[in-house]
Formats: C-alpha cells, structure tokens, sequence
C-alpha cells in the first residue's frame, strides 16, 4: 500500500510516518489545488491520509476548508483512497451525550465551523472517503508530549471542571488510522479514547497533581464526547482511556 500523509511534520502526521516509514509525507501548499493535484499525480499513492490543518490564524478557516477539498479532489484524480482526519469540535457540546456519527454538526467555534464545512467538502469531491472525528491527541508517559501536556504543566494555567472531550493516545489513533486505510470503510467514523474527562482531569493526569479549576463560559463547546463503539467493533485492538495511558 503506497500512503501519502499530509501534515507529516505535525503530533498525527509525524507518528504516521514512524509507523509507516515508507510513507512519502513531502509538504505542499494544500491551498493551492494545482500544487497538490501535481505532487499526488507524481507519488500515485494508493491511500491518503489527511491529517494537515490550522486551528488558528491567518490562512487558518482556508488551510482546514479549501486544503481539504484540494487533497480530496487529488487523491479522487488519482484513484486514491482518502482517510480525513476530523474533530469533535463539529459539535456544539449541547446534545448532553456522547455524540454518534449520524449526528449533524452544530459547530460553535471558528474551527469548528471550519472542520464541519471540510467533511462536507471531502464529502463531495470524493464520496467514498472515510471520515474520522477525534477528540484530543496525547502522547503520555514515554512518548513526546502534545500540545494539550505541555499547557497542563503551566500551574499558572485554569483548566474547565465542565468541558468533557474523549483523549486518545497518538499512537493508537496512527494504528487506527492505518488499519482503517487498508479497508473500505466510507462516511463518518468516531474513532476516540474510552474515556471521557474534563479539561481539568486531563491535566491533573498529566501532571500527577490538582490543577486550579473553574466553569467554562458558556460559549464552550461543553460536552463533546464521542462514542466509539462502531469503531471498537472494528479494530482488531483497543482504544486506551486516557487514565490509563497515563497511569
């Protein structure tokens, strides 16, 4: 299986390519669909796995939306499978339970928007993609920290008691990723960590003691826990919680 991964130099990206070392990962303006349409006609990979994105700043709503329809666009030209990775942050937080696939997204933030309107994008220039929401990325004892570990060792830093998300570890989602390249799954697939913590417990995990804690504001997205059920029933291996990566 030839397997392209875009944002390779990125937390995702990087372990993609530790797993899968024959991996090509060259970097490409994503916005530019004549770029991208370019470098996949020259690779001719079998499978894409399109991890590149920007939370925020400058360029960020056309990185996320406009790079992944280009990607999508490309990987269809060349006859490609498509893996794009997504987020539960297409949700508002408000549903009060773990969301499933077949909910529509309801997005409040820039980013979240921004996420929503690339499935929808991927959806249509390469309908046969499979979509993968996930929570946040960690890496836990042993492995290189994420984004998320490093602002928890700030004990300047307030952390949400009330906003609930669904870690995985960076490697069991790779895993993930890779097994599910391999098959022909289409749609939307949640694919996050068996447990479900709040910001505030997720840094006390991280650094082994209490944190300073407060309510988030209400324009939060509170509750955007994912069920992963559909993907445990297919994945040969277990998804960790977050307790007990970093146990």
């Amino acid at each position: 299986m030839r397997l392209h991964v875009t944002g390779a130099t990125g937390f995702l990206g990087g372990e993609l390519l530790s797993l899968a070392p024959d991996a090509t990962g060259e970097r490409v303006e994503i916005r530019d669909a004549s770029a991208v349409t370019a470098l996949l006609a020259r690779v001719r990979p079998d499978v894409v796995i399109h991890t590149a994105y920007r939370q925020d700043g400058d360029g960020a709503p056309e990185i996320v939306v406009d790079g992944s329809g280009n990607v999508a666009a490309a990987a269809r030209a060349v006859g490609a499978r498509l893996v794009h990775v997504s987020t539960d942050l297409v949700f508002d937080g408000r549903k009060g339970a773990p969301y499933v696939e077949k909910d529509e997204p309801t997005a409040r933030s820039e980013y979240g928007r921004a996420k929503a309107d690339a499935e929808h994008r991927v959806g249509e220039e390469c309908p046969g993609a499979l979509i993968v929401r996930t929570s946040l990325i960690v890496g836990g004892p042993g492995h290189e920290p994420s984004k998320h570990e490093v602002a928890a060792m700030d004990r300047d830093a307030t952390f949400y008691e009330d906003e609930l998300r669904s870690p995985i570890q960076v490697t069991d989602l790779a895993t993930a990723l890779l097994y599910l390249a391999a098959r022909s799954d289409f749609g939307v697939l949640n694919v996050a960590g068996a447990d479900d913590v709040s910001r505030a417990e997720l840094a006390e995990l991280v650094r082994g003691e209490p944190v300073r804690r407060a309510p988030a504001p209400p324009s939060r997205p509170l509750d955007c826990r994912l069920d992963s059920s559909r993907a445990r029933a297919l994945l040969p291996f277990r998804l960790r919680g977050v307790r007990e990566v970093c146990a």
